[in-house]
């Protein structure tokens, strides 16, 4: 059983406040969470409770943070298969198969990505007091590829910060419908929650809800009335690759929520759309970490057909 972790600080020069000072030392405990601690009165300054984040810390004071340990989530550790692409104590980035869930959501109360992770880190420390895995960004139940889960608070905040800050890089590879006339371009088009349909994205003005949505995009192959293409997300919206490819009328093979999905002689678990690299700076080095997810063997297959069909 885990017991409560106990952090004793003694400042050594006149400092701000309290949450600022123990972030500054303590590295694994975000700014958020020691926040959350001292709320809780898990936080003491000179033997009494601090009962306030913006406390001021100067030299001699001397600082207690207990870390009680993280609440059991509902959700059941599942023994599921992972393709773990690179693990260390901090980051777990996984090649997800097509039809794995990532997140437990109505209709897909388990077996999913989470309930795998679960079981894959027993003594997982946790995100915000809760024992679960970070997940900072998701892919759709049949997209495959690389997926990054942060296994500590720390890093969680971290690839958080590089999202939002576009530093982290992901790429992805592709079928559409169709040839482009050009060789490379970029979709820059707001996305929000279709207006009439609710399970599916569409192009919305902001003014109407929708959020900066961009997508590069370049041609890595032609293969007669189907390409092959290369995107960069500089953004992250729900959907985001699907609903812009379909907007510039080249969707991708397989959709059937963006597309007539039609037949394509290969028997597609749905759309053939792969995160195929990705790129982000370890929370702890600094170091770049740089992945790449290979394709799975159905889009594989897709490909060697589209190849043989356009050389017959």
């Amino acid at each position: 059983m885990i017991s409560t972790q106990s952090i004793s600080l003694k400042v050594e020069q006149n400092a701000s406040r309290i949450d600022s000072y123990i972030s500054q030392k303590v590295s694994d405990l975000s700014r958020s969470r020691i926040q959350q601690l001292i709320e809780q009165g898990n936080v003491q300054i000179n033997g009494g409770v601090c009962n306030s984040k913006k406390e001021t810390v100067k030299e001699g004071d001397f600082i207690v943070v207990e870390i009680p340990p993280a609440e059991s989530l509902e959700l059941q550790a599942e023994d599921i298969p992972l393709d773990i692409l690179y693990e260390d104590d901090q980051i777990l980035i996984l090649n997800k198969p097509a039809g794995l869930v990532v997140h437990p959501a109505p209709g897909h109360p388990n077996g999913t990505l989470v309930n795998a992770v679960l079981a894959h880190c027993p003594n997982l420390p946790g995100i915000g007091g809760v024992q679960r895995p970070g997940i900072v960004h998701r892919l759709d139940k049949d997209t495959t590829g690389a997926i990054a889960i942060a296994k500590t608070e720390i890093a969680h905040h971290s690839l958080q910060g590089q999202l939002k800050a576009k530093t982290a890089r992901r790429e992805y590879l592709g079928v559409v419908y169709g040839a482009t006339k050009e060789d490379i371009g970029t979709i820059n088009l707001p996305i929000g929650r279709h207006p009439k349909e609710r399970k599916k994205m569409a192009v919305v003005p902001v003014e109407k809800g929708g959020r900066e949505a961009i997508t590069h995009w370049r041609i890595k192959e032609r293969l007669g009335n189907y390409t092959l293409m290369h995107f960069q997300l500089e953004t992250g919206r729900t959907h985001q690759i699907r609903v812009h490819s379909a907007q510039i009328n080249h969707p991708i093979v397989g959709d059937f929520v963006y597309s007539s999905g039609r037949s394509v002689g290969v028997n597609l678990p749905g759309q053939a759309l792969h995160a195929w690299k990705l790129k982000l700076q370890h929370p702890i080095s600094d170091e770049a970490v740089e992945v790449i997810a290979p394709l799975p063997d159905t889009l594989t297959k897709l490909l060697d057909v589209l190849r043989k069909r356009l050389s017959s």
